[in-house]
């Protein structure tokens, strides 16, 4: 893990391949539909054999999701309701970056964690940075630990939020992901990733 913070260079790695043969130009774009949380962006763009054509995706701020420890080794969790699949989801804090949270995003890890389940973290490090649909969506997810979480702090939620807060053994968690129990993806890759690469 690469201590607290994650700098704008260290994001951005890679995003520029325009002089790529296979880049597609933008001719223009515009905002097809806008609603909370998120946009539809629509461009016209020119592919590689020169054919123009439109393109449609989904677009959002940034994210942190965090992957919480409490003192004893338990993960903190939040069980959420989800509309659109309409359950319950249980998975990791996690929340948007706003334009002020930009240059401190492990600030904004803690914030999200606080917020949401009203612990608070002894210490935040960077554990990875994906993007988790970028076929259809520029969403990007920065993962972060936190351990020592403690419940000292005070929740706070959205007004469209209902959340429950628990907690579970880590390992428990990676076979709820190996046995198809783990539906929420974010949680999953997190899982999977700090199993694989938390102690590095």
């Amino acid at each position: 893990m690469t201590g607290e913070s994650l700098d704008s260079t260290d994001r951005n790695a890679g995003a520029d391949d325009t002089e790529d043969e296979l880049a597609w130009e933008t001719l223009y774009g515009e905002t097809a539909y806008m609603c909370p949380g998120f946009d539809i962006q629509r461009e016209r763009v020119r592919l590689p054999d020169g054919t123009e054509t439109d393109f449609d995706y989904l677009s959002e701020s940034e994210s942190v999701v965090v992957v919480p420890f409490t003192p004893d080794g338990e993960v903190v969790l939040i069980e959420e309701w989800r509309q659109a699949v309409k359950r319950v989801n249980r998975g990791f804090p996690a929340g948007g970056v706003e334009a002020t949270d930009a240059d401190d995003l492990a600030t904004t890890a803690r914030r999200e964690l606080e917020e949401e389940t009203g612990y608070e973290a002894e210490t935040v490090e960077h554990l990875t940075t994906v993007e988790p649909a970028n076929g259809i969506a520029d969403a990007v997810f920065h993962y972060f630990v936190a351990e020592g979480c403690e419940p000292t702090g005070e929740q706070d939620l959205d007004h469209n939020e209902s959340i429950r807060v628990t907690t579970a053994d880590f390992d428990e968690l990676r076979e709820a992901v190996r046995d198809d129990e783990m539906r929420d993806g974010r949680t999953a890759l997190g899982v999977l990733y700090y199993a694989a690469f938390g102690d590095l």
